[in-house]
């Protein structure tokens, strides 16, 4: 069982980021990665309609014979994690990823920290839960941010094509201390240097970057070791799958598995 591959879902194309990170850390293991991307994005669905799509991705998962599966989509995570653990039809690990926000907010600072994400992130119960538990709630400043994750869906990564749209999402927090900026949705990771290049440009404060994914990765780690399922023998082969048309999608697939972006953003330990 242990030779088993493990599951990435994302409604969209952006846990590619996390899957990156997984073939990094943990080289021994084998992965299929499946995209939502007939339903994608999740981001402005009613909360049952994301639980529902998160268990359907699920299940598919297990039908090809995963032995963990990981939810690299923030706004899953926050609609459905609860129910799909208390599933006892689901025997396996499944493990979440978060929005970063504990790390941002417990370096000290007098400055804002910017939690950019999905809408659906922003308004569900577990990710208020999480914010609420924060030593200061009111310094994190949640950002929905509509529209970038289909750019990114369609390839698009120059720096120069998102100053538009993010002035739109951001411009009403220009010359605010900002200390820190999370990126909530796996997709804003392929396009960090935009977005620290507005920030540079617009803010005050350091500005530093945040995401969840190896820490994620690690936490994968554990748990596979924990069940006696680590993987000795693998060598990092991905199986690509998706809801939607593979011959549209697959080499936007491949041009993200590729993609050179700057690797500076900092990891909740």
């Amino acid at each position: 069982m242990s030779e088993m591959p493990i599951g990435i879902f994302d409604s969209g194309l952006g846990g590619i980021s996390l899957l990156r990170e997984a073939v990094s850390i943990l080289p021994n293991e084998n992965y299929i990665f499946y995209g939502d991307n007939l339903h994608a994005p999740y981001g402005d669905k009613t909360d049952d309609e994301i639980a529902k799509l998160s268990f359907d991705s699920v299940n598919y998962l297990v039908s090809k014979g995963v032995k963990a599966v990981v939810l690299a989509c923030n706004t899953a995570t926050a609609a459905s994690i609860r129910a799909l653990r208390d599933d006892k039809r689901l025997d396996l690990p499944i493990i979440s990823l978060e929005p970063a926000i504990k790390p941002a907010c417990e370096k000290p600072g007098d400055g804002k920290i910017l939690m950019m994400a999905t809408l659906a992130t922003t308004r569900l119960k577990r990710y208020k839960a999480l914010q609420s538990r924060m030593p200061d709630p009111s310094r994190v400043i949640n950002v929905p941010c509509p529209g970038l994750v289909e750019m990114v869906e369609r390839g698009t990564f120059a720096p120069e094509a998102y100053y538009d749209i993010l002035y739109k999402l951001l411009n009403k927090y220009n010359g605010m201390k900002i200390d820190g900026i999370v990126l909530g949705c796996t997709h804003y990771i392929f396009i960090k240097s935009a977005i620290e290049r507005y920030a540079k440009s617009n803010f005050k404060g350091e500005c530093a970057f945040y995401d969840g994914n190896a820490a994620t990765v690690r936490q994968l780690g554990r748990v596979l070791e924990a069940n006696g399922l680590t993987n000795l023998n693998g060598n990092a082969s991905v199986e690509f799958c998706t809801s939607g048309d593979r011959s549209k999608i697959y080499p936007i697939f491949e041009l993200l598995m590729n993609h050179k972006e700057n690797q500076s953003v900092k990891e909740e330990n």
